[in-house]
């Protein structure tokens, strides 16, 4: 495509970028490959529908997509009578259509007329057939903001529009616009363009334009542009002001505000190894340069998930928008910095930059997340700290005893330390006394499960997956007596008059033998509920006493305990006594 404009003439008004370069063919648009293949095969096969709706952030082209689709179906020349995407000359609509001056091509922004009243006017005005163009085609922007009212007001002529008739519109915000509506339309969501092909399209611009652009500026206005092009191409109609024709990789981070690439980088490095004072420095001396210490922050963050992306996934490297100098020096932090040290310095960058923005001295925010982050830089993980607790021992397991405590000793619960942010420490692992054997009760001369307490029954229940019924024997019923057949509850307070009848039916089927349910006056135990509660309790508080435990919860301040498992066993072996001729 040859992206030169006309001529213009030198007392005509400055036309932006954005509106001198703005596409008039589906040939022109960038990065919208899958949809300009879409719209392609559904007009060569004639299955063009009444109604398209386009979504995407800003300045990706819906606007300028709705006026090339109404150009589409009126396209006409003196060989070409029917709508068509292939437009390789201007036909007898097509200067009208893009200018937004067709009387047959109605735009509206619906964020200034909501209300059903607007709509009213385009469903009574839908009924008349086109001036001059084969279509009267709508195109409505930012749908999202009608109203209910105006919504249900287009929906019939939506659905059933006259066959002159097409609609377009145009959203950000898809979520906001009924289902209704959507189930109506043929959906694209247009994409944000990629650096490369935003590059490029850049540099033929620069091109056309006669203006002398450094490569790194382009990479500059790509990134900011965040796949945006009209947003590409005002900062690039900026830089040229600013540059005073020439755009400099220096005037382009003038502009913006920018931080040095380079100096981000000694930024993070100073921080990384604990270089507080440094950092400082650096900060104040970006600071003193004019950068936002927010900015600041907010490219750290950038950074510190380009190397967490050059640690996972090597080919970004590649990526347009990377400068060399993240680019060698990134891939030697990936290379040295594990993913959990750079996970930790992203949540502490990204819950600081909302202090900083808040702040009322932002400067003064921003160094105290530099100094968190620089603190935090040589914290040892949970895993590292228990290897260290435990004398080199894997994480998760317990530390080696002496000889002489290993007779006799009891299975050791796991217990769970959490951080106060909710992230759980890695499992150690703590004595705690072995459970005694229940007595067990009288074998059942029945067919089927056997049942000898409360637990059985409910377990009983957990695997014919009777839930409520489960859920109601371990909360509501408080064990008096369990004989084989017969069972006496207390009941709680609240609790349904027919649960005791209910469960005596059902343990007879499920077992194949009667059982009696009754109803005791006396208080009775507790719960399942509460009995777990009282033994998970118990078990916290034991194992908050064991010195592995302890040493973590000192080391991570805030941290608890959430979770303690006991964990099966054998038993440990004693060794055998002595012979009695050995002893003395």
């Amino acid at each position: 495509m040859d992206d030169t404009p006309p001529r213009e003439d030198p007392a005509a008004p400055y036309r932006v970028l954005a509106r001198k370069y703005r596409p008039r063919s589906f040939e022109d648009l960038i990065g919208q490959a899958p949809m300009v293949r879409t719209l392609k095969n559904a007009f060569e096969t004639g299955r063009i529908p009444q109604a398209w709706m386009l979504t995407g952030v800003r300045g990706v082209g819906k606007t300028t997509t709705a006026r090339i689709l109404a150009r589409a179906l009126n396209y006409e020349t003196a060989t070409a009578d029917r709508p068509t995407i292939d437009m390789p000359e201007l036909g007898e609509h097509c200067a009208a259509i893009m200018e937004g001056r067709h009387v047959d091509v109605i735009e509206m922004d619906a964020a200034s007329h909501t209300s059903i009243n607007d709509i009213r006017e385009i469903t009574e005005a839908a009924r008349y057939k086109p001036v001059s163009a084969r279509y009267k085609v709508y195109v409505i922007d930012e749908v999202h903001m009608l109203s209910t009212a105006a919504f249900n007001g287009l929906l019939k002529t939506l659905e059933e529009p006259p066959e002159h008739v097409k609609f377009v519109f145009a959203t950000t915000e898809i979520r906001k616009v009924p289902v209704t509506v959507l189930s109506r339309c043929q959906r694209f969501d247009l994409r944000r363009v990629d650096a490369e092909p935003l590059v490029a399209h850049l540099t033929s611009i620069a091109k056309s334009e006669g203006v002398s652009v450094e490569d790194e500026a382009y990479r500059l206005i790509a990134r900011a542009a965040e796949g945006s092009v009209r947003d590409a191409l005002s900062l690039m109609d900026q830089a040229i002001a600013h540059g005073a024709g020439a755009v400099s990789a220096a005037s382009v981070k003038d502009m913006l505000g920018l931080v040095d690439r380079a100096r981000v980088v000694d930024l993070f490095e100073m921080v990384m190894r604990g270089d507080i004072a440094g950092a400082i420095a650096e900060l104040d001396e970006q600071y003193a340069g004019g950068a936002d210490p927010a900015t600041v922050l907010s490219d750290l963050a950038a950074f510190v998930h380009l190397v967490t992306r050059f640690r996972l996934v090597p080919d970004v490297a590649a990526d347009a928008t990377v400068t060399e100098e993240e680019r060698t020096r990134g891939a030697a932090f990936a290379e040295t910095l594990s993913v959990p040290v750079l996970s930790r310095a992203w949540q502490i960058l990204l819950k600081g930059l909302p202090e900083v923005q808040n702040a009322a001295k932002p400067l003064a925010a921003a160094e105290m997340v530099l100094v968190r982050l620089a603190h935090s830089a040589d914290l040892p993980t949970p895993d590292a700290v228990l290897k260290a607790l435990g004398g080199g021992a894997p994480a998760g397991s317990a530390p080696s005893q002496p000889a002489a405590d290993s007779g006799g000793g009891p299975p050791p619960p796991q217990a769970r330390a959490a951080q106060a942010g909710g992230r759980p420490a890695d499992p150690v692992r703590q004595e705690a006394p072995a459970p005694a054997p229940a007595p067990r009760a009288e074998a059942v001369p029945a067919a089927g499960p056997k049942l000898e307490s409360l637990q059985d029954v409910a377990a009983l229940a957990g695997e014919m997956r009777a839930v409520q019924l489960k859920f109601a024997v371990e909360r509501q019923m408080r064990p008096v007596k369990f004989e084989p057949g017969r069972i006496e509850v207390a009941m709680v307070p609240n609790a349904p008059t027919t649960l005791a009848g209910e469960l005596g039916t059902r343990l007879t089927e499920w077992t194949g033998r009667r059982w009696i349910v009754a109803v005791s006056s006396d208080e009775g135990g507790e719960t399942l509920h509460e009995e777990r509660a009282r033994t998970a309790e118990a078990l916290r508080a034991d194992a908050a006493t064991d010195p592995i435990v302890a040493a973590v919860l000192n080391r991570f301040p805030g941290a608890e305990i959430v979770d303690v498992r006991v964990t099966e066993t054998d038993e440990p072996a004693v060794d055998a006594p002595p012979d009695d001729e050995n002893e003395e």
